[in-house]
């Protein structure tokens, strides 16, 4: 018998389509067995657990354009947010690549990808944002998909996308073309900014009026539009963080019409209502779209179970607490986002598999293979397969955790979920073969995390 380097004993193995009680054995990074006769150098216990791929998490925010920006900054970088990454059984992120003012798109990644080598712990790849004031980023997308990148990032919000809104049909088509998948902020910035001035005029505007700042019909006609984009240019788009029923139904709308539209929704949206913002600290919880309510959580869960939705993404945005409730913000300054990367797979878990509400193949799609399938990682990511990537998460579904803030990864120092008792918490965490997490502990170094570029 050959001795392989880690063995992952006694635990359940779960896939998109399958459920097995067997060993895995990993060498060189990758899975090289399932079941049968296996010793390795190296061993595991998951009895009692869940072994599932490890989770990737499309949509995280751990990098600033500035280093040294004039206001405060997202609490985390590469290094912290990885570590609250693998504490919370993630092993793959995508992240927001923002650039500066008047750098090219190459520019800003060429940036986050020196801050990542140096710092991540976990793989990642970067979603170039291209703003309306960028001079010449139509013209670099077909480069950037020849070197590796696979996705580009618009903003509804922005003035500038109606400003150059040509520019912006044309990016998605181009994007398209290109082999890029077009990643679409869906709120109508004019209506916003409609909305938050008709409340500021009012002597309203405080940050327990942000979601009457950001109403569904803004989130709704987005979608619509980002849906009539797809279908003028036949170039997929992902709609990141539905947060509403309206929004869904939009989405549906155009995937019943054949067209590659594909749907990420956020945590938030799944535990929280707008009640939520108008406690004493309700700018704890603002994000983009707001929080909305009970018949929309009840319309996610839905779309979560019947693959109206197809990921999961955090949208893990950081902000200290003292940040996020200042008394001076309003609705038209809010700082949004909240960390969630630590939270995101145990509290699926927890309220989805454990109550019923989707079933475990379901939480695989969510969590990973359908986010590598997107990203063009699968089946190196995504699965637990012999040539798959040695990337698992094993959770322990006796594990009761209270969710609590200050003990995280995340240098936020708190969550938007603190007190939450959540049923179901990663055991170890597996990347490549390696064991980053154990019973708690974050093992991993810094900058032992890759670059997944095309086709690698």
């Amino acid at each position: 018998m050959n001795t392989c380097d880690l063995v992952i004993r006694g635990g359940t193995v779960v896939t998109e389509g399958a459920v097995a009680d067997c060993d895995v054995s990993i060498s060189g990074g990758v899975i090289v067995q399932l079941g049968g006769s296996m010793q390795g150098a190296a061993e595991l216990d998951a009895r009692g657990a869940l072994v599932l791929p490890g989770g990737i998490d499309p949509h995280v925010h751990l990098s600033y354009p500035d280093p040294q920006p004039a206001e405060p900054g997202w609490a985390d970088d590469f290094a912290s947010g990885s570590a609250a990454a693998i504490a919370g059984g993630v092993t793959t992120i995508g992240n927001m690549t923002f650039p500066a003012e008047g750098d090219s798109l190459h520019q800003a990644l060429a940036r986050d990808l020196a801050a990542a080598r140096d710092s991540a712990a976990v793989d990642y790849l970067l979603h170039p944002v291209m703003l309306g004031h960028m001079t010449g980023a139509l013209a670099e997308l077909p480069g950037l998909a020849r070197e590796g990148h696979r996705s580009v990032k618009l903003f509804m919000t922005s003035a500038a996308f109606d400003q150059h809104a040509d520019t912006m049909v044309e990016a998605v088509r181009v994007a398209g073309e290109s082999g890029l998948l077009t990643l679409i902020h869906c709120e109508d910035g004019a209506l916003i900014r409609f909305a938050g001035q008709q409340l500021l005029a009012a002597g309203r505007g405080g940050l327990s009026d942000w979601a009457a700042s950001r109403p569904v019909a803004a989130e709704r006609a987005a979608v619509q539009r980002a849906v009539a984009i797809c279908e003028a240019t036949g170039s997929p788009v992902y709609i990141v963080h539905v947060s509403s029923a309206q929004a869904l139904d939009a989405a549906r709308a155009g995937r019943a019409r054949g067209l590659p539209v594909f749907v990420e929704t956020r945590p938030l949206y799944l535990y929280l209502t707008s009640s939520a913002l108008a406690g004493p600290q309700g700018g704890r919880f603002i994000g983009a779209p707001p929080l909305r309510e009970d018949s929309d959580i009840a319309a996610l869960w839905a779309g979560l179970g019947d693959g109206s939705i197809d990921t999961l993404g955090s949208d893990h945005a950081p902000w200290r607490l003292h940040h996020k409730i200042d008394a001076t913000l309003d609705v038209t300054t809010a700082r949004q986002g909240v960390a969630d990367l630590e939270t995101m797979l145990p509290m699926l878990y927890s309220a989805g598999v454990r109550t019923g509400r989707i079933s475990l193949g379901r939480f695989v799609a969510l969590t990973a293979a359908n986010a590598a399938r997107l990203l063009g990682l699968y089946p190196r990511k995504g699965t637990i397969a012999v040539g798959s990537d040695a990337d698992i998460l094993i959770l322990d579904p006796q594990i009761r955790q209270t969710i609590d803030g200050r003990s995280m990864y995340s240098k936020a120092g708190y969550s938007a979920y603190d007190g939450h008792e959540v049923h179901g918490w990663p055991r170890f965490t597996v990347s490549r073969g390696e064991v980053v997490l154990a019973d708690g502990q974050v093992l991993a170094q810094p900058g032992r995390g890759k670059w997944l570029p095309r086709g690698v």
